[in-house]
């Protein structure tokens, strides 16, 4: 006699594919919290960059005499300046010019170094003793004082100073591109693209760029928070973008005569200055450690 099993149908809830995947990217930003306020705090930045409307809809160049040198309060959030001008206001719509500089900075870095770093590391010989001698004599020279001479020789303003920065931080890409090359150049897959006949532009383009640019990428993102403080010393140094430019540097720089009376004059473009690069740092790190794995 055969006997038939017959299954009960399922009466409980069917588990949703999406629950476990959920639930660890809550566990990720629970054991992170420092990481989302990071990012959380850039994202406003690059948004205060490209849009400072949307968070300071006022003109910053706008000021009442009569409202001059207000502490922070609820008619000004962050208090005003010495023409009477909102503080919050010139901080805001200030990102925009910083970040312009910091991104021209990193970029020339990033490409110049990078450039100069697989050339030597790829093509070696002669070729890689005169970069790397070259790299050795800039990074000899501290990067505060190469670029006040490179500004010299440009001029003022803030795409000047960006060029200089950038410049100033040629070496440190050049010499970790270089390394990543010859690590990857050495490589089971790269030889294997030698042997069968492969040309040498495409063995760099498709085997030795794709994976010796991590390391860079993750580098250009620390280079960032620098470039920052670097060109916020020299626009504090009045080799910025002229008045009334609200740059962050010149925002400090501007309120140093008034410290006495007025410290948040000071104290919030300072601090903007401080959080974006320890944010930038805090996302660098994750991101190398990502790349560790």
């Amino acid at each position: 006699m055969t006997e038939l099993l017959i299954r009960e149908p399922v009466t409980g809830p069917v588990p949703d594919e999406e629950t476990p995947r959920r639930d660890g990217w809550v566990r990720f930003l629970l054991r992170r919290p420092g990481l989302v306020v990071s990012v959380v705090f850039v994202a406003l930045v690059l948004l205060a960059a490209f849009a400072p409307q949307v968070l300071a809809p006022a003109d910053p160049d706008l000021g009442v005499p009569a409202d001059r040198l207000q502490p922070p309060g609820a008619a000004h959030l962050l208090g005003t300046d010495y023409l009477g001008r909102d503080v919050y206001t010139r901080v805001v719509h200030g990102a925009a010019l910083s970040l312009q500089a910091t991104v021209i900075a990193v970029a020339v870095a990033l490409v110049v170094g990078g450039s100069v770093g697989v050339l030597a590391g790829f093509v070696r010989g002669w070729v890689d003793e005169v970069l790397m001698r070259a790299v050795d004599v800039l990074l000899a020279i501290p990067a505060v004082l190469l670029s006040l001479a490179l500004i010299t020789a440009l001029g003022y303003g803030t795409v000047k100073v960006a060029i200089a920065v950038g410049i100033a931080s040629v070496a440190s890409f050049a010499r970790v591109m270089r390394a990543e090359t010859l690590r990857v150049r050495q490589s089971v897959y790269v030889e294997a693209a030698r042997s069968v006949g492969t040309r040498w532009y495409v063995t760099l383009w498709r085997h030795v760029l794709p994976n010796a640019a991590g390391p860079v990428l993750v580098l250009a993102v620390l280079e960032f928070g620098l470039a920052i403080l670097a060109v916020s010393s020299l626009s504090f140094l009045g080799y910025g973008a002229p008045p009334p430019a609200s740059e962050w540097g010149s925002l400090v720089s501007e309120g140093r005569n008034y410290l006495a009376v007025a410290w948040w004059l000071c104290a919030v473009p300072g601090a903007a200055i401080a959080a974006t690069v320890l944010a930038v740092n805090r996302i660098s790190r994750a991101l190398d450690g990502e790349w560790s794995r």
